[in-house]
């Protein structure tokens, strides 16, 4: 059993991502990204922290823009605009979830499509489906699936299980794996689905990205299979010094002997969609570059 060390693939593409940012600014040109929090939610400080201080290491600019709880939805429109139009910022990530007076579908739909690193905007999920290599493809999946070409996993004809149909994760996912160059066959399992533990036994690559801590046992998965744990979730742990312990969608201890390969949690994914975001930001950049130069 291989186990898919997030940390040290993740690194690897950073010092790509950095020569990147070197080579940008030798033609004059930072990469800026713009990372705006509303409200107080620990966890995603913790995330926007991390990203920040990627950016920081990489030579990356980075605007962090934080807004209290009650910030208004005019107000984070606002925001959005004024860094559409700043041309020092290359990439804009609004950080989810916000507040549940926040429409978020809005937030994403003002932000310009060539800022939008996330890969959440309809016009970068139009060209994700149309394989169209000019859009920005959402961090997560994309990670997935350099750790998988980066693993030396055959995906070519694999039966891969993806669970989960959100559009951050289970949707995009699932047409990266079936695209052009992956040739994946691919099942996309969720809630509703009927004898879902069969359905995901049947998978040569198992993806849950459901948000439900160690839901996937040992019954789930086949001899062999190469597991790729989306999920991070928070237990209560008293005997931690945090309170809590960090576990993924899948029970780790019992699966991993089962497995041909397997990311854990944290340590797995978590690393890749940082590198994904920096990648994504420094692509905008040379975009906007391009673009100028051009015109």
């Amino acid at each position: 059993m291989t186990i898919l060390n997030g940390k040290e693939i993740a690194a690897d593409a950073l010092a790509g991502c950095r020569e990147q940012v070197q080579g940008l600014e030798a033609r004059g040109v930072t990469p800026g990204l713009a990372v705006v929090i509303v409200g107080k939610d620990p966890a995603s400080h913790v995330y926007v922290g991390s990203k920040v201080k990627t950016c920081a290491d990489l030579g990356i600019y980075s605007r962090r823009i934080e807004l209290p709880e009650e910030t208004s939805q005019k107000e984070v429109l606002e925001v959005v605009a004024g860094l559409n139009a700043d041309p020092s910022i290359h990439g804009i990530l609004v950080q989810s979830p916000p507040p549940p007076h926040i429409n978020e579908e809005e937030i994403i739909r003002l932000i310009d499509p060539d800022k939008d690193v996330d890969g959440f905007h309809p016009v970068n999920v139009g060209k994700l489906v149309m394989e169209d290599d000019s859009g920005f493809v959402p961090c997560t999946p994309q990670g997935c699936i350099q750790l998988l070409e980066r693993a030396g996993i055959e995906t070519s004809g694999a039966n891969a299980v993806v669970i989960g149909r959100s559009m951050i994760v289970g949707k995009p996912m699932a047409l990266l794996l079936m695209g052009r160059g992956i040739n994946a066959t691919v099942t996309v399992a969720h809630s509703r689905t009927k004898e879902l533990a069969k359905v995901c036994r049947e998978a040569d690559i198992l993806i849950p990205a459901i948000g439900k801590p160690e839901f996937v046992t040992a019954d789930f998965v086949k001899e062999g299979a190469v597991v790729i744990d989306v999920g991070i979730n928070r237990l209560e742990d008293s005997s931690r010094k945090s309170g809590y312990r960090l576990v993924g969608d899948v029970a780790y201890e019992e699966v991993a002997p089962k497995c041909r390969a397997i990311t854990p949690v944290p340590g797995g994914v978590g690393p890749m969609t940082i590198a994904m975001l920096m990648s994504n930001t420094i692509k905008a950049a040379r975009s906007s570059m391009d673009q100028a130069e051009g015109g």
